[in-house]
């Protein structure tokens, strides 16, 4: 079988990305042999449609399993539909990903974990007040960190973005055990961290451009 893992890097030593439709890599692994194909992203830097773009992508690859960091509905939507199971929460490198799938410490999920358009770098002033309980980390970082589950039905980009339009209002969100603020935390400093690397490999870039 074929298991494809999110990852910032091309080799089974890179990180886990945090997000499924933008990430950098996907690692398309064979969990019993460890042999795998390094596959870059080509809808990292899309404007819109990541998720599913990205999901067509990986079904065509002939992977089951997904193991990422986060997966919205819409990414979720169609690699459900294309029998694929999709395991979120996972961290640390591709490595470790594949040996904790290994020996079942990873669960598939019923549902996506984040609410559309998570993970996108620009600014979300419509998202963000459209998804209640989001956390705005400024910056254009507010795209809500999983205080909500099972949010994204219906939460097209209408509603906050017309003027003087009211935000739809959002379900109560269920509060949270402890473990599961913790991997929300941890997915945030993921994320976050991702963005800031991004941030500064581009001012590198222009860096360069610049001499």
């Amino acid at each position: 079988m074929k298991i494809a893992i999110s990852a910032t890097g091309p080799d089974l030593d890179a990180e886990v990305d945090p997000r499924f439709g933008r990430c950098q890599y996907f690692i398309i692994a064979d969990p019993e042999t460890m042999e795998f194909e390094a596959v870059e992203n080509s809808s990292a830097m899309a404007s819109g449609g990541a998720g599913i773009s990205t999901g067509q992508m990986i079904s065509g690859k002939g992977a089951q399993v997904v193991l990422t960091g986060n997966c919205g509905p819409n990414a979720y939507q169609t690699l459900s539909a294309a029998g694929i199971q999709v395991i979120t929460g996972v961290s640390g490198t591709v490595r470790d990903a594949i040996e904790g799938y290994k020996s079942g410490q990873l669960q598939a999920i019923s549902q996506p974990n984040v609410a559309a358009h998570f993970g996108m770098g620009g600014t979300a002033t419509g998202i963000s007040g459209a998804m209640g309980g989001g956390m705005d980390m400024g910056g254009g970082m507010g795209h809500g960190m999983g205080m909500g589950r099972g949010m994204g039905r219906g939460m097209g980009m209408g509603g906050g973005m017309g003027g003087g339009m009211m935000p739809p209002v959002s379900p109560a969100p269920q509060p949270m055990t402890p473990e599961q603020e913790v991997e929300s935390l941890k997915a945030q400093s993921q994320i976050l961290a991702q963005q800031l690397s991004d941030i500064q490999q581009r001012i590198e870039e222009l860096g360069k451009g610049n001499k």
